[in-house]
């Protein structure tokens, strides 16, 4: 019973976390500090798993059998195209793989 009590508070306090940020703002739009913050913060925590799980707990433990998926990554990432990480995204979704465009205008 104490587990259900957990995951029902938790859903709660979930749900008002995602409610304040329509209710508080509205239709305005976030400031640009705040926005670069949102932006950045994704691809910082990605990093910090990223070494986390290459270099192991005490970062003692390294694991070469990573690299490979780290080096297609950075490839991906760094590539020429700039429209690269929006077809990654679309990878087993049901989207147009060239921003922009919708389903209707093709």
């Amino acid at each position: 019973m104490t587990l259900w009590v957990a995951i029902g508070v938790l859903a709660v306090i979930n749900f008002a976390i995602k409610a304040a940020g329509p209710a508080l703002l509205g239709d305005r739009p976030l400031p640009p500090r705040v926005s670069l913050v949102v932006q950045s913060l994704a691809p910082a925590l990605l990093a910090g798993l990223l070494i986390v799980a290459l270099l192991g707990q005490g970062w003692r433990e390294f694991d070469w059998r990573l690299l490979p998926g780290l080096t297609v990554i950075g490839a991906v990432v760094t590539g020429p195209e700039s429209d690269r990480l929006h077809r990654l995204g679309c990878i087993g979704h049901d989207c147009d793989p060239r921003p922009g465009l919708t389903t209707a205008s093709v």
